[in-house]
């Protein structure tokens, strides 16, 4: 039993075929075009799923899941406004893809079925209420109750890289201030270094050689290998990214208080390395007596999370 996964991005599709038990058998990604119209878009997305179904592996895939950026309705399974793929406007996508290859077709949010699929196969297994995060160029959340994506009353939640701990701070993409995304994200972390160095010329640091001497080429990555290589400055830096990120998980927690949090994504790589630091200065920032039970894992899926929740889907739907 295998299932068709399909994973939408703003400049590619990667799709893939996966078995029951969440793994990958086949994989392959194409260019994803959001630049000109709708029907140009749902080319791609064909492309990527014709190589993946004609692939020995994927010969009897009984269903069809795909995962795109929001804002999209998984119970429509219409694509809204994403901001990063611009060719869709109230797509009818999954109706699209189920008349183009007869099969039965599931689309959500890339963030809740990522955490789907940990919760089926992954770091959340076995656990009841998984609350996952996905940290890179923006914070994504799922929340998973007994094996079922948590999606609010018109599938719009949880968004909770949204939530504002700050609300004096940097404004978000989304427009509100002191988002955690705006705050602890890829691009935030490279803000946030520009700014020291800004503010402390005199001082010597690894990421600005990393970046050529331009504060412009700085990279949250460059921040990672500084921070590696011992630079004082990129310790600072992801220290008080830490600390935002433990207030906010403080909050996720008075909220939810889940069985376990999982995090993945590039710049949750790079958190996972601070988890004794998040746990230990967790207690301050929630009331939960307890907090210190609830475990904080790496995700398992990295790279392929959106080809895993794809086909989470399947099996779930």
């Amino acid at each position: 039993m295998s299932y068709a996964a399909v994973d939408i991005g703003g400049t590619k599709v990667a799709a893939g075929i996966v078995d029951r038990e969440g793994r990958i058998l086949y994989q392959t990604r194409v260019p994803m075009n959001t630049l000109e119209d709708a029907a140009t878009g749902l080319e791609c997305v064909e492309r990527a799923l014709k190589d993946v179904l004609s692939n020995p592996a994927g010969r009897g895939a009984e269903a069809i899941g795909i995962v795109a950026p929001g804002p999209l309705d998984p119970y429509t399974g219409v694509i809204l406004n994403p901001p990063n793929v611009t060719c869709w406007r109230d797509f009818a996508l999954r109706d699209e893809v189920r008349s183009r290859f007869n099969l039965p077709v599931t689309l959500e949010n890339d963030a809740n079925a990522a955490g789907l699929a940990e919760a089926l196969w992954g770091a959340g297994s076995g656990y009841h209420t998984v609350f996952y995060v996905t940290m890179g160029t923006g914070i994504g959340t799922g929340l998973v109750l007994d094996g079922k994506i948590y999606n609010g009353r018109t599938g719009a939640a949880p968004e909770g890289g949204h939530l504002p701990i700050d609300v004096h701070g940097p404004r978000c993409g989304c427009g509100k201030r002191g988002c955690i995304e705006a705050l602890a994200s890829g691009p935030a972390i490279a803000n946030r270094a520009r700014l020291k160095i800004s503010e402390s010329a005199s001082r010597t640091t690894r990421i600005l050689e990393l970046a050529g001497g331009d504060p412009k080429a700085i990279t949250a990555e460059m921040v990672a290998k500084a921070w590696r290589a011992g630079d004082t400055l990129a310790t600072e830096v992801l220290r008080e990214t830490m600390e935002l990120v433990t207030i906010w998980l403080g909050a996720i927690i008075d909220l939810l208080e889940p069985d376990v949090i999982v995090i993945g994504g590039g710049v949750g790589e790079l958190a996972s390395h601070w988890f004794p630091e998040i746990l230990d200065l967790l207690p301050r920032w929630t009331m939960n007596q307890r907090c210190a039970e609830i475990p904080l894992r790496l995700a398992s899926y990295s790279a392929d999370a959106g080809i895993a929740g794809a086909a989470a889907l399947c099996v779930r739907s």
